[in-house]
């Protein structure tokens, strides 16, 4: 399904290894955590973490942002200790 916004989220980090820590911990919540108005991917290429939102409205597309940004903010909190 397509929905009408979207907004991607790049995360860059000093090592591949943390990276790899901060993706594996949020990609898990993708599809545990979706809504019927939001939908979520995460990807990794090398020391990049991309979270893509996409949301069919903006209240939504914002409620999905402050998600992601909160689980990955926690993932790196505990990926770098």
């Amino acid at each position: 399904m397509t929905r009408l916004h979207s907004v991607t989220l790049v995360f860059e980090y000093d090592a591949t290894t943390t990276a790899e820590r901060v993706a594996r911990s949020v990609e898990l919540e993708a599809g545990d955590i979706e809504g019927e108005r939001t939908e979520a991917t995460v990807t990794r290429e090398r020391e990049t973490v991309t979270v893509v939102v996409e949301a069919d409205d903006l209240t939504a597309l914002r409620a999905g942002l402050n998600t992601w940004t909160t689980l990955v903010e926690v993932a790196e909190s505990v990926a770098c200790a």
